[in-house]
């Protein structure tokens, strides 16, 4: 039995139809549409939609056909005409297929499931939730609610509903247009419901292209809920045991389980457009070396520093691994800063770099190189670092004039770290057990030589002292081979090394020069060294771990030495100290240190290195360390082919 609500031909114009609707008449019309309970469960032949809504009756025009049917005319107040530019491209079946991912089906991918691919209809007919149909993905016009009247006025005018209507219009008769019942029929023309607000529809619908009507009326449910969502990323840094800090997002959100984390914090659009006088300063939080660029990196204000000297005897052969030297096992992280000097160096400098970054790896690069004659120094810095360093400065000292081979004297590295001034001196004083006053002039000498900063502004210049280089920066690290040997001669110093239990270092460094000289204050004023837990590292036989063998007899000494002084109390804090007997290639054993240096921020007035690095070296070591790689496990591969079971 045919239903009483009317219905559209097909011969009918989408522009006929369109102007007809706007203009507030139902084209082929019997009777009013009034609710009865035919009506309330009409639905297309194939029973697939129902309505969710009570319906409501507008009244239209009487048409021709039946000119008994009157009713008052209304016609609605609409806004401009609905663009039907659609109506041809859209496909219905290939609509009811597509399917919006939500976040639970993101959190579904996260996890390694696969998610639903059902069509959209199926997914919502599945979750009690999502059984209402959303009113701008209807197929007719029975879900598009009519403007509602202001409250307190006669003929009411348009409320907030007015301004999304020719959107949902345009929608439902898109679809309309392209449905037909599978008899052959023309589509159907439910009734139009009268003012009612629609449900607030649930949060579960991700997609922010489906909330038309909620995101234009402040009134809904789920208005401010969704206004409520916002982007808030935690804390984040670089350090090895600093907790990684997740993104945090609603729920709701599409991307809020895809993007976990992300070191960039987010910049809000309001305070970029705000225009305080402090924004931009040299101080202030938004300052490239500011506090708060330093608390992105080092929230405890400590970077972690590895400081090593090593006389290399000026021996061609290096070392098969470095590991040892600059990884060693009692330290779980590497560490942000690696400064290496060298003295009496390889005749391949550019070898020896190569060697360091190929150890170091990708996650490091060379900051500066400095040399003067066979003293070198190399400092590698973790890349995601590199842009806070101002310009790398050095300057060198000769303590041995008539010498063609600068072997003797100091070469300085300084820079600026956020706020941070550093200062490195590696130095190689005079050989002599009996030459102290020479050594100490060798340091006086140095002091004052080094013509340290250059272009780079002092962080305190009301405490340096033009006589002083070491004055002149906040951090400063001299180690080397400082020749001071344990008095005492041979015999006596033996005597402690042969004995059965542990050696006893404390009473070694009774006789150790250097700790002499400087308890007196004649050399490296207000520098500290952490306490000696290790062997003499000088002399040994090549390749072997017994002392001087030759008709020298030279005594064991610690000669090689790293110390450090600070402006502030407590700013440098030593982490181990020792030396790397597995290293045999030279009759100096490799001293290093670990350190924790506090880090305070900077200005911004400074002349910053801009991200400067040696790349040509990095890719070098790289290249290398892939290679090592590949024939590594060629030969693995190669020997568990070769490898013969026999069974007797």
């Amino acid at each position: 039995m045919p239903s009483k609500s009317a219905c559209l031909r097909h011969t009918e114009v989408p522009g006929q139809l369109e102007g007809r609707m706007l203009q507030g008449q139902l084209p082929n019309t019997d009777k009013n549409l009034t609710p009865t309970p035919a009506s309330l469960s009409a639905t297309d032949p194939q029973g697939s939609e129902t309505n969710p809504m009570p319906p409501f009756s507008i009244p239209a025009k009487p048409s021709n056909q039946n000119p008994q049917a009157k009713a008052n005319p209304i016609t609605p107040q609409l806004p401009m005409r609905p663009k039907l530019e659609r109506t041809l491209s859209l496909d219905d079946k290939g609509w009811r297929r597509r399917r919006f991912q939500d976040s639970q089906d993101d959190l579904t991918v996260q996890n390694g499931a696969s998610p639903c691919m059902g069509s959209m209809q199926d997914s919502v007919a599945q979750s009690p939730a999502c059984s209402r149909p959303l009113p701008c993905l209807s197929t007719s016009l029975q879900e598009i609610p009519k403007p509602r009247r202001a409250t307190g006025s006669e003929g009411g005018s348009p409320s907030l509903w007015s301004d999304c209507l020719p959107g949902m219009i345009s929608t439902s008769l898109d679809l309309l247009h392209r449905e037909a019942t599978p008899g052959g029929g023309s589509p159907r023309l439910a009734s139009l419901h009268a003012a009612h607000t629609p449900p607030a529809m649930d949060l579960n619908i991700a997609s922010s292209s489906l909330r038309t009507a909620n995101k234009v009326d402040p009134e809904h449910a789920d208005y401010k809920l969704r206004m409520q969502t916002r982007l808030v990323r935690a804390h984040s840094s670089l350090g090895s045991s600093r907790p990684r800090s997740p993104l945090a997002g609603d729920d709701h959100s599409i991307h809020s389980a895809r993007s976990s984390f992300s070191l960039l914090a987010p910049i809000r659009t309001k305070d970029i457009r705000s225009r305080s006088y402090l924004e931009g300063s040299l101080m202030a939080s938004g300052a490239l070396l500011g506090a708060d660029e330093l608390a992105r990196y080092f929230p405890d204000r400590n970077m972690a520093l590895f400081v090593a000297t090593w006389n290399m005897q000026g021996q061609k052969e290096l070392p098969a691994s470095l590991d040892e030297f600059l990884l060693p096992t009692e330290a779980d992280y590497t560490q942000d800063l690696y400064v290496i000097g060298v003295q009496e160096g390889c005749s391949d400098r550019r070898e020896w770099e190569t060697r360091l970054q190929e150890t170091l790896g990708p996650q490091y690069v060379l900051l500066s190189s400095a040399a003067h004659g066979v003293l070198y120094m190399s400092l590698f810095i973790r890349r995601d670092l590199i842009w806070f360093c101002s310009e790398v400065e050095y300057s060198t000292v000769t303590t041995r004039i008539v010498s063609q081979i600068k072997t003797k004297g100091a070469l300085g590295v300084s820079f600026t770290f956020f706020g941070t001034s550093f200062l490195f001196i590696t130095s190689h004083f005079t050989s002599g057990d009996g030459k102290v006053a020479e050594r100490l002039l060798d340091y006086s000498r140095t002091i004052q030589a080094l013509a340290l900063p250059r272009n780079v502004p002092d962080t305190n210049p009301y405490r340096s002292s033009a006589g002083d280089v070491t004055t002149r920066f906040d951090e400063v690290f001299w180690f080397g081979d400082f020749n001071f040997r344990l008095s005492g001669g041979r015999v006596a110093v033996e005597a402690f090394l042969k004995q059965d239990t542990e050696v006893d270092v404390l009473a070694l460094l009774q006789h150790d020069q250097l700790t002499r000289e400087m308890k007196k204050g004649s050399i490296f004023k207000g520098f500290e060294e952490a306490e000696i837990h290790f062997l003499p590292s000088y002399k040994f036989d090549i390749g072997k771990d017994t002392y001087d063998s030759t008709s020298k007899q030279r005594t064991p000494s610690y000669t090689d030495r790293v110390l450090y002084r600070s402006r502030h109390k407590g700013d440098i804090c030593p982490m181990k100290y020792s030396s790397c007997p597995g290293i045999k290639t030279s009759d100096h054993r490799p001293v290093y240190g670990l350190f924790r240096v506090k880090v305070r921020p900077g200005r911004d007035n400074i002349p910053l290195a801009a991200g400067k690095f040696d790349r040509e070296l990095y890719l070098i070591g790289i290249k290398r360390r892939i290679s090592k790689e590949l024939q590594k496990q060629q030969t693995m591969k190669n020997q568990s082919s070769s490898a013969v079971c026999t069974v007797s």
